[in-house]
C-alpha cells in the first residue's frame, strides 16, 4: 500500500528553517524575533520540520533547535532555487559586495563602544560617559544612514531580506534610548543581527567561510 506523500512545508516551515540556518541553535523567542513570527506559529513550525527530520531539540536546562544535515542541505536547496527564480542572484552579489564595504567599519564601532582609551590604555567602557557613548552613538547613525541604502536595494530583490532592515532599525532606536545591550550584547542587538545578516548573504550565495 502506497502512503501518502507528506505535506508540502508551509511559508512559516521555511522561514523557521532558514533562520536556524543562520542564527546556529536557537531558543523560540530568538527565532520569533529573526523571522517576524509569533512563538506559538515558530514552535508549530519546529515540530512539522522536526518530524520531516531536518531540526533536532536539544536537551538540558536552556533547550535549543539546531539543523540537522538533511535540514541544512533541504535550506540549500530551497534559497538556491528562491534565488534563481527571482533572477536575484547579480542583485544579492551587488548588495553582498557594498555590506562587506561597511563591515570593517561596523566592527570598529563595535570594539569602541566596548572599549576606550583612557590615560593611554585600552579599558573597558563602563558608559559611565554618556558624551563619548553619544558620540560612538551616532558614528552607529551614520553607517546605519549608509546600509539603510543597501538593505532597501536586497529587500527589492528578495523580500525576506525586508526583515533585517527592521531588525537593525530597532536595535539602533533602542541604543539611543538608552539601551546600551543593544549595541553589541543582546542576542537581539544591532552587532548579532548584522552578523545573521552576514550569515544570511553567504547561506544564499553558497559562498563558504
Amino acid at each position: 500500500m502506497n502512503l501518502p506523500s507528506p505535506p508540502p512545508p508551509t511559508a512559516d516551515d521555511l522561514l523557521v528553517l532558514h533562520a536556524l540556518r543562520c542564527v546556529g541553535h536557537s531558543a523560540v523567542a530568538r527565532l520569533a524575533a529573526a523571522t517576524g513570527l509569533d512563538e506559538a506559529a515558530v514552535e508549530s513550525a519546529l515540530i512539522d520540520l522536526g518530524v520531516d527530520g531536518l531540526v533536532t531539540r536539544s536537551a538540558g536546562p536552556w533547550p535549543a533547535w539546531g539543523l540537522t544535515e538533511a535540514g541544512r542541505a533541504a535550506d540549500a536547496r530551497r534559497i538556491t532555487g528562491e534565488l534563481e527564480a527571482a533572477g536575484a542572484r547579480p542583485a544579492v552579489h551587488a548588495a553582498y559586495e557594498r555590506f562587506m564595504v561597511l563591515n570593517p567599519e561596523l566592527l570598529d564601532l563595535c570594539t569602541a563602544w566596548q572599549l576606550r582609551t583612557v590615560d593611554g590604555a585600552a579599558a573597558v567602557n563602563d558608559h559611565a560617559d554618556p558624551d563619548y557613548d553619544a558620540r560612538v552613538l551616532d558614528r552607529f547613525a551614520g553607517l546605519h544612514g549608509r546600509a539603510e541604502a543597501v538593505l532597501a536595494d536586497l529587500a527589492a530583490a528578495l523580500p525576506r531580506f525586508g526583515r533585517y532592515r527592521t531588525r537593525l532599525s530597532f536595535a539602533l532606536d533602542r541604543a539611543r534610548a538608552g539601551d546600551p545591550g543593544y549595541v553589541a550584547d543582546d542576542l537581539a542587538s544591532y552587532h548579532t543581527v548584522w552578523a545573521e545578516l552576514h550569515e544570511d548573504f553567504l547561506a544564499t550565495l553558497g559562498i563558504p567561510r
